[in-house]
């Protein structure tokens, strides 16, 4: 049975890439404030994972859950709801180039049904003090660098204030002081209580921050204990 706290819990869960399953007899949880990577090779399922866990991939075999909602179950109409409970951060950052930092933030409340302009306001002065970045709130995405447009990511997975961020590669793209940095920005929120499932192949990241691991491989999801 799962544990009612896990944000996460798959058990003996088969997960697909379009019809062909990638990983079978997956089993885990992650909890509040937990901090887990996701490693292993190129098409070895990691970012299937991810996509069941968002409900992007549907879940056909076996159990799964995420923040509440029954990933067999669960209604299409249910699926923007879910999502607004999870925060995602993506190796290419994903910002709408044509609008200023304000503007894809703001975009992003008014899509979650924030309507008060005053509380918009102060959400994304928050969100963007606390990834250090306020200072950039009118800026272009071109005008910054990858490390800053991915903080920039990270301050618009906080905006609904999730219990959970998922970063797919989040330090994919940065040098190794950048990534560096990125990394301690994500140890902080993690310290801060929201928990973190991250995808990456950097395996110097798990030893310098260590956490809990999931390998990927031959068709297997397992954690490494």
């Amino acid at each position: 049975m799962p544990d009612n706290s896990s944000l996460i819990h798959f058990e003996g869960a088969t997960i697909f890439n379009g019809e062909a399953p990638v990983i079978h007899g997956l089993d885990m949880d992650i909890a509040p404030g937990d901090f887990a990577y996701l490693i292993g090779k190129v098409g070895s399922g990691k970012t299937s994972i991810i996509r069941t866990i968002t409900a992007e991939n549907p879940l056909l075999e076996g159990e799964g859950s995420v923040c509440g909602y029954n990933l067999r179950t669960i209604r299409e109409k249910d699926i923007p709801r879910l999502r607004r409970s999870l925060g995602v951060v993506f190796q290419d950052f994903q910002l709408l180039m044509d609008r200023k930092v304000q503007d894809n933030l703001e975009f992003v409340l008014r899509s979650t049904e924030w309507k008060d302009r005053n509380a918009i306001q102060d959400r994304i002065d928050e969100v963007l003090g606390s990834v250090g970045m306020a200072t950039k709130i009118h800026k272009m995405p071109y005008q910054l660098s990858g490390g800053e447009q991915q903080r920039i990511a990270i301050a618009r997975a906080l905006l609904n204030k999730p219990s959970l961020i998922l970063a797919d590669e989040p330090t994919g793209n940065l040098d190794k002081d950048t990534a560096s940095d990125i990394m301690e920005l994500l140890r902080g929120i993690n310290a801060a209580g929201t928990a973190i499932l991250m995808v990456t192949h950097n395996r110097e990241l798990l030893d310098s921050h260590p956490g809990r691991v999931f390998l990927c491989e031959n068709e297997k999801c397992v954690e490494q204990l």
